[in-house]
């Protein structure tokens, strides 16, 4: 949102967090400030009712990539890697979970697992859930974590691991 402010300058700002902090900065060295109060208002609003939900969300978050994981493990899925993609410019989500199973009827029966095991503990359903239909790679979107759970082959060709370099992999050990 841009922002004229008294000093003749314009400031671009992509986040709530990024305005309040310029906005409190200024207010402290007592310069000038011209916007209008109820936008002030909108974004002080927006960001309190953020910061509530955030610490929360991580957790939330946090708990909704343990209950995955659960879920692969019920179904013998392998080669579990957990990948952070907090803080990473473009990143379409929070965490991406990749894993495999041998056979497409295995894939699809890990998918299942993963979506009965989150109902159950979270209350919670993938907002999206594409591949069933051949099932050599299926990807479950849980908005802030992305599930992908390919067949060898698939997984090797498409080498999502290596896509985020900047990512933090944590391997998960396969259960026996």
């Amino acid at each position: 949102f841009p922002l004229n402010c008294g000093c003749k300058v314009t400031a671009f700002f992509r986040t709530t967090k990024t305005f309040l902090d310029f906005f409190r900065k200024k207010k402290r060295k007592n310069i000038k400030f011209s916007v209008f109060p109820n936008v002030i208002q909108r974004f002080r609003c927006t960001f309190a009712e953020n910061k509530k939900i955030n610490i929360p969300k991580m957790e939330q978050t946090k708990q909704l990539v343990e209950t995955i994981v659960k879920g692969i493990q019920e179904k013998k899925g392998q080669q579990i890697v957990v990948a952070d993609l907090n803080g990473i410019d473009g990143a379409i989500a929070n965490y991406f979970i990749i894993c495999q199973g041998n056979t497409p009827t295995q894939v699809e029966a890990i998918a299942e697992s993963v979506g009965d095991t989150v109902h159950i503990e979270l209350h919670e359903k993938p907002t999206h859930v594409v591949g069933l239909e051949q099932a050599v790679w299926i990807a479950m979107d849980f908005t802030d974590v992305l599930v992908h759970i390919f067949v060898p082959e698939m997984r090797e060709f498409y080498d999502l691991e290596n896509l985020w370099e900047d990512a933090k992999l944590t391997n998960i050990p396969d259960v026996d």
